[in-house]
């Protein structure tokens, strides 16, 4: 049933360093949506603090900000139970512990939840005081919307005991 699913999405960032706000953007944008059965969290990145949000939760939708190289705004995308977060994308958000590692660490710990979703949202500027770029807005309501169909999809799964990809 999709009562019985539990589902935290966490939104990962720091508000006051630009583009490094964009999981808490998100996080914020869909707790105004109020999905139901859904769990929404805001998180500094912080390897323990996480594995402890997510605990007891079926599915978990990771949000932080990426740098790989693309451009301003750019959406991945990972399945982190079964491919391993390029730790390159993470590693320059404002985090001391970037949520790769925090995701690894846990692997490690076997303290994984059974799903596990990352959405990374190509950053422009980690200036202290500045807010969202335009390009990472976009990316942000794009991101928004693209968790709200994964949600529908999810609990549609579980109620009919389908693996959802």
């Amino acid at each position: 049933m999709a009562g019985d699913v539990s589902i935290k999405i966490i939104g990962v960032g720091n508000e006051w360093r630009g583009d490094d706000g964009a999981g808490v953007a998100v996080a914020r944008a869909l707790r105004e949506k109020a999905l139901p059965g859904v769990i929404v969290l805001e998180a500094t990145g912080e390897g323990a603090a996480l594995m402890a949000a997510w605990q007891g939760a079926d599915v978990v939708i990771l949000v932080d900000a990426v740098r790989s190289g693309a451009g301003p705004g750019k959406i991945h995308r990972f399945d982190a139970r079964d491919e391993h977060l390029p730790t390159d994308f993470f590693h320059y958000s404002t985090h001391a512990f970037s949520v790769a590692e925090a995701v690894e660490l846990a692997r490690v710990l076997n303290r994984l939840p059974p799903r596990l979703i990352v959405y990374g949202i190509e950053g422009k500027t980690y200036e202290a005081g500045a807010g969202l770029s335009p390009e990472v807005a976009q990316g942000v309501e794009q991101v928004v919307e693209r968790i709200g169909a994964e949600v529908a999809r999810l609990k549609v799964g579980f109620d009919s005991h389908t693996n959802i990809e």
